[in-house]
């Protein structure tokens, strides 16, 4: 999904944070960074989930994805436990530098969950999980919170859960309850939502850590939150810290990330050998989303862009209705979410499967930028840097082309392919499709990053300074990256057809 040219949202406390979490090693040892302290796989004795239906898939319900000890597919109570103790690692090297008189305070750490939103009346959407809270806990249930809490380092989590309720449950399905949260996430001490407030009450003498702005769950913030924000001290922010873990991704992650690039290259063989001259653009919508869930994916990871002619010029383009002509291209930029980790794909191919010859020197020449970008993924290398790369090689082809004149100074040849490709190069990716955004694309990558790298040129029809032939042609190619230590890139995507003789054998697989 194409990234916004400027999002530095970066914090010193953030890029501290990951410069911490690289000293201490590779998420895929168990040593807890900032600190001396592990967790052993020893340490979590998972206790036996209920033989019922769970608010969420459990060993009992889905054994064939979901083993006895893992919360989420691959992702065991440990590594989750892992978090919690980083996140705390990383608060108390924060109130170390505040002084001597905050690191011996009880320091409180509060995540809430996402509410059910609601179309209509009585009508929900498709529950969505505020992923911070999930990286923590696991726990697919709104309405819940989690506390983590402890002097000096809050190292000892509390969570909180809907009651369960046979009337609620008759219409919304099944709920977990306090045991089999406590069963399933491997967090001992779990109490009911509806007494957060009471618990946080009790922890005297506290330095919260929670973010005020626009707050993950209104009700729960408004009920609970306030009357403890109103009796202390400003909170210090919490995302930037937890971000800063998200950022890293582990063994275990790469492999949902990967499962969830397979699903939607697969997705992508299958619908341009479905294209054809004349298409509608919400026909191979639903190709495109049948593809992903028929596979494994639960859903979309978010609206996609499926652009034909001229409207992929349109960069976050999402209607989806229109006809495709014979002789068009078509922009597919899509992603799939596989258990709370997703994909971010964009090809680029004519519908009738055949690249006529100015379409094939566009797309040719923002393949050869993309793929040099590909290659300068590396730890130490920041996506500012690859972004600058990039448009320095985007002037080139545009002056090969001759979209630019031979003449055209430096300075000006930069300014053109700002304007040719007006977003950044790539963003992070994780749980969620622009992930992280605290952390600035300034930062060198770090191996267990994933970034997305997605070049692009994009020539309205009623461009009269481009030669005609290129008019109304707008092609991206993204990939989804992981940085790792040696051997270069690990590429998430590399099953969706991306060289020119490649797509057009994938369009003629009809």
């Amino acid at each position: 999904m194409v990234p916004s040219p400027q999002r530095q949202l970066s914090t010193s406390l953030i890029a501290a944070a990951l410069v911490c979490c690289a000293a201490a090693g590779s998420w895929r040892s168990t040593w807890c960074p900032c600190r001396c302290i592990s967790v052993k796989p020893g340490d979590v004795k998972p206790k036996t989930v209920p033989c019922r239906y769970l608010g969420q898939p459990s060993p009992f319900t889905h054994p064939h994805l979901i083993k006895h000890g893992e919360v989420t597919p691959g992702i065991t109570q440990t590594e989750y436990e892992l978090r919690r103790h980083k996140l705390a690692s990383l608060i108390e090297a924060q109130s170390e530098k505040m002084g001597p008189s905050a690191s011996s305070i009880n320091h409180v750490a509060i995540v809430l969950s996402h509410p059910t939103s609601y179309m209509t009346n009585d009508i929900p959407y498709p529950f969505h999980q505020n992923q911070d809270f999930l990286y923590l806990s696991g726990f697919l249930e709104p309405d819940s919170a989690l506390v983590l809490h402890g002097r000096g380092r809050p190292d000892q989590a509390i969570l909180f859960v809907p009651r369960r309720d046979a009337g609620r449950e008759l219409w919304d399905g099944p709920r977990s309850g306090r045991d089999g949260a406590a069963a399933l996430t491997g967090i001992e001490r779990v109490h009911n939502t509806e007494e957060l407030c009471l618990i946080l009450k009790s922890l005297k003498g506290t330095q919260l850590w929670y973010d005020t702005p626009q707050p993950a769950h209104p009700r729960l913030h408004q009920n609970h939150m306030l009357p403890v924000l109103e009796a202390g001290p400003t909170p210090h922010s919490l995302r930037p810290l937890v971000q800063s873990l998200r950022a890293l991704k582990s063994s275990a992650e790469v492999s949902l990330m990967q499962e969830a690039g397979r699903i939607t290259a697969q997705a992508f063989r299958r619908t341009m050998a479905l294209t054809q001259g004349d298409v509608d653009e919400a026909v191979l919508f639903a190709k495109f989303d049948f593809e992903n869930r028929i596979h494994g994916a639960n859903f979309l990871a978010y609206p996609p862009v499926v652009a034909g002619g001229n409207r992929a010029n349109t960069l976050h383009y999402i209607n989806n209705n229109q006809i495709i002509k014979d002789g068009e291209m078509v922009l597919l930029d899509g992603g799939c979410e596989y258990f709370g980790y997703v994909s971010d794909i964009t090809r680029t191919w004519p519908v009738n499967g055949r690249f006529s010859p100015a379409q094939a020197d566009l797309y040719q020449a923002v393949l050869e930028v993309q793929l040099s970008c590909l290659s300068l993924c590396s730890p130490g290398i920041s996506l500012d840097h690859i972004y600058s790369t990039m448009l320095a090689l985007l002037g080139r082809q545009l002056k090969r082309l001759g979209i630019l004149k031979a003449g055209t100074s430096d300075a000006d040849v930069l300014k053109a392919a700002r304007r040719y490709c007006p977003h950044h190069v790539g963003h992070y990716l994780g749980m969620d499709v622009h992930d992280t955004p605290e952390l600035s694309r300034s930062q060198p990558l770090q191996p267990g990053m994933v970034i997305t790298i997605e070049p692009g040129i994009y020539i309205g029809e009623d461009n009269d300074q481009a030669p005609e032939q290129f008019r109304g042609l707008g092609i991206r190619i993204e990939d989804d990256i992981v940085i790792q230590d040696t051997g270069g890139p690990l590429i998430l995507s590399s099953g969706a057809p991306k060289t020119i003789a490649d797509i057009e054998k994938a369009c003629a697989m009809r």
